[in-house]
């Protein structure tokens, strides 16, 4: 998952806002939602084996996906931590860095206090309909979320403009300005001003989200309708799964199993001339499929993984590459939160494409190990054989991570249980893992710091992915998915060609755009066209996150590249130098994928297949 266009989790900008009693009180409200979202399917599960059920169970888990969102989107307001680019700080100086952060928080501030228009007119609309969930609970209460949560990160953008009354006081006036000129400036104009924006460090969901806003405006269309949209997308009956597959990688990045699975894989690999390079492009998949994000295993593992490749004799500039290359490892395996996004928008079976990604998935591990080793064939075997004892004592010690993806795919592909639910057994299974069996986190002091924190992710991402979807219904409705079949339909007549095309300016994409926003916004334009020319949604699916990843490591912008350049603290252009070599290398896997679909397609044939 890439966390932010141009850099990580950064900072909207200013200094944090004030902490305290209401600060834990938001941080525990969240823990206690992701809590209840991996209870609910729980005792679901449980109460199926007897017949009964919790009336709306569904619904409820949906609406409880709304809230930990908003709530989730107001704490990265809090934190300044709403997914944005670099931000001035990095190439202005102090002064002019100053007046960029006013203008990026004022139009972050006017987009969200725009967005909280149309949620309330929104709940008005549904209020009016008088719809509830069982027991009689209004649904619009619930509904309500959007306003609120909308309003606060408008107020918190407002604080985060600068340090002094002075600096909050211009981009709350700004904002005023934007909201009004958003009305009466041509459309070309106030969508150009909100790429400048975000440039000078307003926040991911301000651009698109804006750009929403001004083309539903000009179209007549009520504000009303992105509100729609953005709840539709979130209580989609399928998308708890990616908060809880989420919360679950943060239980293992936040406890002890990088240090156990890193002893696991040494062991077993560090016999080999290259073994560490086997270990580390391993547990780097591991994390990032389990996270859904490779910005998460770069920063979880970037800093142990260093010393001990530097330690087995790998070159500092050869092990900076793989490092940051392994990071974009694991996107398309189970349960990775891609995928199962990709398999929302485009329509697809959640299952197909979890057993479609493995071939192409291992295939990219298997690459990066092999030119792992070619650049570590001179280096020691850390081991002259293999050391059985280790190996046993370190495959015991690391017991109950390995159960971990069993657990998760018994519970995906055995039918009973669904997608949702197979998410909250592996969230709980992780749980018990590092604050029960290892006691690596305690329940009370560190469970809501590390469960805040993943509630923090998941609400920056559901921002995104709530005002993308605005975006795309409103390209969809203006027909522009049959424009560019059309198109190309006329230039480009034939399917090599696409493919090599979808190639490149993919891994441009992915080395701008986020990449939950890019699978929102860019694959309902993809599937269409792709259908005209022959292309299988599974395979589009599986061409298109493989290309992502590429993007992440494509200089000058990769998400990896800057996430390592700032863990490991180096240069940026020494860490791109690095991860070149490994770049083309995994380039000639996603041809491989591209251009050869059996890869994808022959698994599900095989193991989905009808009886």
């Amino acid at each position: 998952m890439k966390v932010a266009a141009a850099a990580p989790l950064a900072r909207a900008g200013g200094d944090s806002a004030p902490g305290g009693p209401w600060a834990t009180l938001e941080d525990h409200a969240v823990a206690l939602l992701l809590g209840a979202m991996i209870a609910l399917p729980l005792v679901e599960i449980l109460l199926r084996q007897f017949s009964v059920g919790i009336p709306s169970a569904p619904d409820f888990l949906r609406h409880l996906t709304l809230l930990v969102g908003m709530a989730g989107g107001a704490l990265a307001a809090r934190e300044g931590r709403l997914l944005a680019l670099a931000g001035p700080a990095h190439f202005l100086p102090a002064r002019g860095a100053a007046a960029a952060r006013i203008l990026g928080a004022g139009t972050g501030a006017a987009v969200a206090a725009l967005l909280a228009q149309a949620g309330l007119q929104f709940v008005l609309q549904e209020r009016a309909t008088g719809g509830t969930l069982a027991y009689g609970i209004p649904r619009w209460t619930l509904q309500l979320a959007l306003p609120v949560g909308f309003g606060v990160i408008a107020l918190r953008q407002v604080w985060h403009a600068g340090a002094t009354l002075r600096s909050r006081l211009a981009a709350l006036a700004l904002a005023g300005v934007l909201g009004v000129a958003a009305r009466l400036a041509p459309p070309v104009l106030s969508l150009g001003g909100l790429l400048l924006a975000t440039f000078l460090g307003a926040p991911i969901f301000a651009l698109l989200g804006g750009a929403a806003l001004v083309l539903i405006s000009g179209s007549g269309a009520p504000l009303a309708a992105i509100a729609i949209d953005h709840y539709s997308l979130v209580t989609n009956p399928a998308l708890p799964a990616i908060p809880l597959f989420t919360l679950a990688g943060y239980f293992m990045a936040e406890g002890g199993a990088s240090r156990r699975l890193i002893r696991l894989f040494q062991a077993l690999s560090g016999w080999v001339r290259g073994g560490p390079a086997i270990a580390t492009a391993l547990i780097c998949a591991f994390f990032t499929a389990f996270t859904g994000g490779s910005g998460v295993t770069v920063l979880a593992l970037g800093a142990l993984l260093l010393p001990v490749l530097v330690g087995a004799h790998f070159s500092e500039r050869h092990a900076l590459g793989l490092i940051t290359g392994a990071g974009s490892l694991g996107i398309l395996l189970p349960p990775c939160l891609p995928v199962i996004l990709y398999a929302i928008i485009a329509k697809v079976d959640i299952n197909t494409m979890f057993v479609a990604g493995l071939v192409p998935g291992v295939l990219l591990i298997l690459l990066t190990a092999a030119w792992g080793m070619w650049v570590g064939r001179r280096a020691p075997r850390i081991e002259a054989r293999p050391d059985r004892a280790e190996i046993l004592a370190a495959l015991w010690a690391a017991k109950w991570e390995l159960a971990l993806p069993v657990v998760a795919l018994a519970t995906l592909f055995s039918g009973w249980a669904t997608p949702v639910e197979a998410a909250a057994v592996t969230a709980g299974f992780a749980f018990l893992i590092e604050v029960v069996i290892h006691r690596d986190l305690h329940w009370r002091r560190d469970c809501p710091r590390v469960m805040a924190e993943a509630g923090l992710l998941i609400g920056g991402i559901l921002l995104i992915l709530g005002v993308a979807l605005g975006l795309t219904n409103h390209l969809i409705h203006e027909g522009v998915p049959e424009a560019l079949a059309e198109w190309s339909l006329t230039h480009v007549q034939s399917r090599g060609l696409f493919l090599l095309g979808l190639n490149v300016v993919l891994i441009l994409v992915g080395s701008v755009v986020e990449i939950f926003a890019a699978i929102v916004v860019v694959v309902p334009l993809l599937v269409p066209l792709g259908l005209q020319l022959g292309v299988d949604p599974v395979h589009l699916g599986i061409i298109f996150l493989a290309t992502m990843e590429l993007g992440f490591l494509a200089p000058p912008f990769g998400l990896n590249l800057l996430l390592a350049a700032s863990r490991l603290r180096r240069p940026l252009g020494e860490v791109a130098r690095a991860t070149l070599p490994l770049l083309a290398v995994m380039f000639l896997g996603v041809l491989l994928i591209t251009y050869c679909p059996p890869l994808t397609t022959w698994l599900p044939g095989v193991l989905l297949s009808a009886p």
